[in-house]
């Protein structure tokens, strides 16, 4: 038996204790993680510098070394994290529906944990933690298995889970991970359905389309962020500015980053230049259409490719279209059904906006950069959904939940 099949069976015997754990004791186990992780950061970080010294050796861009980069704040962070985790509600044994029968049969649906999950994901060794902790909390066992850029950070993350569940009520083997990060390891954790109830990939397009087309075990798709912001001609200048760079800049390297804008032409003719140079200003490459590139010298002419890039660094591409409805169907093409935002004054504009766009999270005169799980108050988040069925969005706590029937009965049976 190869390690992936071991540490799914370990798993799911873990993920049957779990599911006699009280809320006080899963709680008490990630406090005892948070301080773990804060007793162990000098060890943490001294991992995870050999990640990003084998990242430059192999010539992994900026972006990708930010996201794999631990450091005593980012540590500190996640300890802090898990203590807000503890404060928010348990969503297991929650009573959905209640129904009485004619025949005094009781039917009672409740929530309960999923059971064990698989997760697999690019880079962040962060993610480690926030899908661990999460999967506690639920009452879930987890399977991590992480990519070899960051493979040291997260093995030496996942033992100082272990150490801090050893002191605690809660079983160990219920947090897995996968050391090996060759692809015949992802490939064997795709068809793991005997020990995994579900899959959930995060990282760029290409992880998760390939996950997709090749699991057969229940996926939860995570989608890549091809986020766009329409500027409408009613787009107050200052806003529209502060957004856009906001989207772009603040931290480009994640999902929820802006990858293109669409301008409303009236709108960029008044107020177009000043956008540019103030995205220019930030260092950011801009890929532009034609009267992009003709207005703006710095600018470099947009393939088709360019509009359905995800490019997760300082670049950005910028279309000048003629209204909300090209917006919609400009999005509605190359998008990922990530985050979409519209800036304008006109109500009926951005009610038709909100309404067109097909995405998780659709914005008004707001950056993108909101559609996060501690933003919208699940505390960590396990992934964005991009899809439709069982979760949308940021996947929090309830997310990880299933739901299970409880009937009770005096003898009654079926006439």
């Amino acid at each position: 038996m190869g390690e992936v099949f071991q540490k799914g069976k370990l798993a799911k015997k873990a993920s049957f204790q779990l599911l006699n754990y009280t809320t006080e004791e899963k709680n008490e186990a990630l406090l005892l993680i948070s301080n773990q992780l804060l007793e162990d950061t000098d060890l943490i970080i001294k991992e995870n510098k050999i990640d990003l010294e084998n990242g430059r050796e192999n010539g992994l861009s900026p972006s990708v070394l930010d996201r794999i980069m631990l450091d005593e704040k980012r540590i500190k962070d996640m300890a802090l994290a898990l203590q807000e985790l503890v404060n928010l509600n348990d969503p297991v044994g929650v009573v959905v529906e209640e129904i009485e029968k004619e025949n005094g049969l009781k039917i009672v649906k409740k929530t309960v944990p999923i059971g064990v999950m698989g997760m697999i994901y690019e880079a962040r060794p962060n993610v480690t933690i926030d899908a661990a902790s999460l999967a506690l909390k639920t009452g879930n066992s987890i399977v991590l298995r992480g990519s070899s850029s960051a493979k040291q950070s997260n093995i030496a993350l996942v033992n100082s889970i272990h150490a801090a569940l050893e002191k605690s009520a809660l079983p160990k083997d219920a947090v897995q991970l996968i050391e090996d990060t060759n692809r015949e390891t992802a490939k064997e954790l795709f068809h793991l359905k005997e020990f995994l109830d579900v899959l959930i990939p995060r990282g760029g397009k290409g992880l998760i389309d390939t996950v997709v087309k090749e699991a057969t075990v229940p996926v939860i798709e995570t989608g890549a962020g091809n986020c766009h912001l329409f500027i409408d001609e009613t787009a107050d200048k200052e806003m529209a500015i502060n957004i856009s760079l906001n989207g772009k800049t603040q931290r480009p390297s994640v999902c929820n980053a802006l990858e293109t804008i669409l301008i409303e032409k009236n709108w960029f003719e008044q107020h177009g230049i000043a956008l540019l140079e103030a995205l220019h200003k930030k260092d950011v490459e801009i890929y532009g259409d034609y009267t992009v590139c003709h207005m703006f010298s710095l600018a470099k002419e947009a393939t088709e490719e360019d509009w359905f890039t995800e490019y997760s660094a300082l670049k950005i591409s910028i279309k000048i279209i003629d209204g909300v409805q090209d917006a919609i169907t400009h999005i509605n093409t190359y998008g990922t059904k990530h985050s979409e935002a519209i800036i304008t004054e006109n109500k009926e504009n951005a009610a038709l906006f909100l309404s067109g766009v097909d995405a998780a999270a659709v914005y008004h005169n707001a950056s993108t950069r909101f559609t996060d799980g501690f933003e919208f108050g699940y505390g960590a988040e396990i992934g964005i959904s991009t899809q439709k069925l069982h979760a949308r969005g940021p996947m929090g706590l309830n997310a990880l939940t299933s739901v299970k029937f409880f009937i009770y009965g005096e003898g009654q049976i079926r006439n």
